[in-house]
């Protein structure tokens, strides 16, 4: 007997997002493994070939899936609507961001669901995730596979991190009473998050904070800790408020001078 999708309002919120999928038979064998723990929401973020029929044979029955997954050209574009974002590697990178194993990545899903819409990135098969996608995600998730052959197939890898999700959302409580926070009370989206971290970096330049150092550390530091602290869009709009009128105020002092 086949078991229906979650009819919970978490499952309808977590996307699955490819980016620069190379082989168009692991995007079929993706969908089909996010059937099978009854998810679908698939976008892929510039494959490299697709739609293609061996997309489709590997689908094995998750056509539908494939048919109606969107197809973007960045990550940025591809998240800008996310409260919350989990970017799936397979080594430590530059970029320092909290990592969870699956157990704990799709539980953490699965709650800021709750609230808006989450995805969880997976990288090209031969490269992952570069840094500066990395940078656009809140925490990393890494499968513990076995360190003397830790190769693992993009699809399997899906797989698992699919199957965990279907695990935290079995476990999830009833849906809870309607949120009846006011507009401005809701989370900031990945988009607004991102214009203020490009409003941020441009008054800090404007303000000679840096000093003539390079600005990526600070600015890597200073995206998780608002990463962290996920500000709702009623804080966002104060702090670029600020920043406004940092800039405003930078700009009369050179005029000055």
């Amino acid at each position: 007997m086949n078991t229906p999708a979650f009819p919970l309002p978490a499952a309808a919120r977590l996307r699955i997002v490819l980016v620069g999928t190379q082989h168009p038979g692991n995007i079929g064998a993706a969908a089909r493994a996010l059937k099978t723990m009854g998810l679908a929401r698939l976008v892929l973020v510039a494959p490299e070939q697709f739609p293609a029929d061996e997309a489709f044979r590997r689908a094995a029955g998750a056509d539908d899936l494939l048919a109606a997954a969107g197809v973007v050209a960045t990550l940025a574009e591809a998240v800008a609507d996310c409260r919350y974002v989990l970017g799936c590697t397979a080594r430590s990178r530059r970029v320092q961001l909290e990592e969870f194993e699956p157990r704990q990545a799709a539980a953490q899903a699965v709650a800021m669901a709750a609230d808006g819409e989450v995805a969880l990135v997976f990288g090209r098969e031969r490269t992952g995730l570069t840094n500066e996608e990395l940078q656009l995600c809140h925490a990393a998730v890494h499968i513990p596979a076995n360190p003397e052959y830790s190769s693992l197939n993009l699809a399997a890898a899906v797989q698992v991190l699919a199957y965990e999700l279907r695990l935290a959302l079995r476990e999830q409580s009833p849906p809870a009473a309607p949120d009846n926070r006011h507009p401005d009370e809701a989370p900031a989206s990945h988009a607004q998050l991102e214009g203020f971290f490009a409003q941020l970096g441009q008054t800090l330049d404007e303000i000679d904070f840096h000093k003539g150092r390079t600005p990526d550390s600070a600015m890597r530091k200073l995206r998780r800790l608002f990463l962290r602290a996920q500000p709702s869009e009623q804080e966002v709009r104060l702090l670029r408020g600020v920043l406004a009128d940092a800039q405003r105020m930078a700009r009369l002092a050179e005029g000055r001078g």
